[in-house]
């Protein structure tokens, strides 16, 4: 909702009717546009629709993610005029058209995480080149807080958590805060550490959907709310899962990596939609995982 506003203040036409959205637009002015909350997506939307328009745009409230900073990045290449790239509040001058460029798309932040923090889980040590350790300062913190020893280069992270993992509280917010795609990650490793967790989720609703598969782990968890309180138990034992979600399906697998016995997860169709062969990766640095059968990949 946050960015057809802002697309219809440009002059689009869009109706949502039983489900589908329908949008026309002869022209694009630009204008100011100052959404609600925060959001990448729409950010995004609003920053690719704004570059073309005709006239100024200014968007505030503007993701800050850099993932949204290196879209705006590839545009100005490509011939758009922005200013403010990475703040709040960005300033876009419409051009006609776009050119052609080559721009090389920075890491996936997340997906970088996700592998690190499954570093931990397993009592490991892992080391993840071609990534940018600036991007990830919150996640970093919280798992040296957790007990694992970070060591960053100018393009590499490396993780070493073999040995005793303590309870951290997580909060999550928009960027430079705790990302929400890596809490469910965190939920997983807090259920085996030492003490007791604390998460609040700020960002989205219905965030928690893994939990009820990680209590078949054997974890402890209560939710009520957006707040989670996760008591470390000594020891996960393996189960069958679902997964019902991308990033809850990663924190499945995560959990299961370091889970007595062995665990079977379905509904992998949501984990390879951010993890391309998850599988594969896990196992070049010693994982016990493989993929049984054709399962879906949407």
């Amino acid at each position: 909702d946050q960015h057809i506003k802002g697309l219809k203040a440009l002059g689009a036409d869009i109706s949502i009717e039983h489900g589908y959205v329908t949008a026309h637009a002869d022209k694009l002015v630009g204008t100011n546009i100052v959404t609600d909350m925060v959001t990448v997506t729409g950010t995004e939307n609003l920053l690719m629709a704004a570059v073309l328009a005709e006239g100024t745009t200014v968007l505030a409230n503007a993701a800050r993610e850099p993932e949204v900073a290196d879209l705006a990045n590839c545009l100005v290449k490509m011939g758009a005029k922005i200013k403010g790239i990475g703040s709040p509040q960005m300033e876009i001058e419409g051009v006609k058209k776009l050119h052609g460029t080559t721009y090389r798309v920075i890491s996936d932040r997340i997906e970088v995480g996700s592998f690190l923090v499954a570093a931990v889980m397993t009592k490991g040590k892992i080391r993840v080149t071609d990534c940018d350790p600036h991007t990830l300062t919150a996640v970093l913190e919280k798992l040296e807080e957790a007990g694992a020893k970070v060591t960053t280069g100018e393009d590499w992270i490396e993780v070493d958590g073999t040995g005793e993992h303590q309870a951290v509280d997580i909060r999550t917010a928009p960027y430079p805060g705790f990302p929400t795609d890596i809490q469910a990650l965190f939920t997983a490793v807090c259920s085996a550490a030492e003490g007791t967790s604390v998460f609040v989720e700020t960002i989205f609703e219905n965030r928690y959907r893994h939990i009820p598969e990680l209590i078949r782990l054997g974890a402890s968890i209560k939710v009520e709310g957006r707040v989670a309180v996760v008591q470390g138990v000594e020891q996960l034992s393996g189960a069958k899962l679902c997964a019902g979600e991308l990033r809850g399906g990663a924190a499945l697998v995560t959990a299961a990596l370091a889970a007595e016995g062995t665990s079977e997860i379905t509904g992998v169709g949501y984990i390879d939609r951010g993890y391309e062969s998850i599988e594969k990766a896990l196992r070049s640095v010693g994982a016990d995982i493989s993929r049984v059968g054709q399962q879906s990949r949407n």
